[in-house]
């Protein structure tokens, strides 16, 4: 059940024959991305579109009720602030947003909530503010980053091939295919600017001409279905074990 999709009168539709039941479901997914540049290929919108696309695979692979709540569409993304379109939040508004979010699904009685992650910069973020729902007893809250649950030989990078290649079996409409040349040659080889240990470079225009991170190139559509096929199944996956977790809410 996606909640954008659906009546305040359906989510509260109990025991109907052959309807699903939002009420009493299972768990709740919470998407977020950003809006940020990903090159001249690939839209602002790239790691948005591919959390929803895993939201909505992991709730069909999932072996009971799911409630999908609309993305949140701005993350921690400043590192990216040198290119037009790009917006960002601070860590702490995003923190904010996500657990009032989250309070909100609880408030339905949707307390078991997997926030399902497209953008490398909110992972910190998403780690705190979960384990801050969790231990204040107001969901059991547990972030959910795609790419870091697939195993797979591309490289993720950023507008890279992985990502790419999502959008590829996802969004193949917004795919600037005509670009992916241009794309590759304003790249860089990977991530940051790296010295003892220490990344040296805060925004990611110190390191790359165009936002690039990896060759696309190296992206299909057939890597695409593998991967969100992957994502889908790992979080439906997650999703039951989250379903079935002890955990002491509130007042309990």
């Amino acid at each position: 059940m996606h909640l954008a999709e659906t009546t305040w009168t359906d989510a509260e539709r109990r025991g109907d024959p052959g309807e699903a039941d939002p009420a009493d479901a299972d768990v709740a997914l919470l998407p977020v991305g950003s809006t940020e540049q990903h090159g001249p290929h690939a839209p602002l919108g790239t790691d948005t579109l591919a959390a929803e696309a895993v939201a909505a695979r992991g709730a069909e692979a999932y072996d009971g009720e799911a409630v999908v709540a609309p993305a949140v569409p701005v993350g921690v993304s400043e590192e990216h602030r040198h290119f037009a379109g790009t917006l960002w939040v601070s860590p702490d508004t995003f923190r904010a947003y996500v657990r009032e979010t989250a309070e909100s699904l609880a408030h339905h009685g949707w307390d078991r909530v997997v926030v399902v992650n497209g953008h490398g910069g909110n992972v910190d973020a998403l780690r705190e503010v979960c384990a801050r729902l969790t231990r204040d007893g107001v969901a059991y809250a547990v972030p959910f980053t795609w790419f870091d649950a697939v195993e797979t030989d591309l490289g993720m990078g950023h507008a890279g091939p992985m990502e790419t290649s999502l959008l590829l079996a996802t969004r193949p409409d917004l795919v600037r295919e005509g670009r992916l040349d241009e794309a590759a040659a304003g790249g860089a080889p990977r991530w940051g600017e790296w010295e003892a240990g220490v990344n040296l470079a805060y925004d990611s225009a110190e390191f790359s001409a165009n936002g690039v991170v990896g060759d696309p190139r190296e992206g299909s559509e057939h890597q695409g279905e593998d991967l969100l096929d992957a994502a889908g199944e790992g979080l439906a996956e997650l999703m039951a074990v989250v379903a079935d977790r002890e955990w002491r809410g509130k007042g309990e």
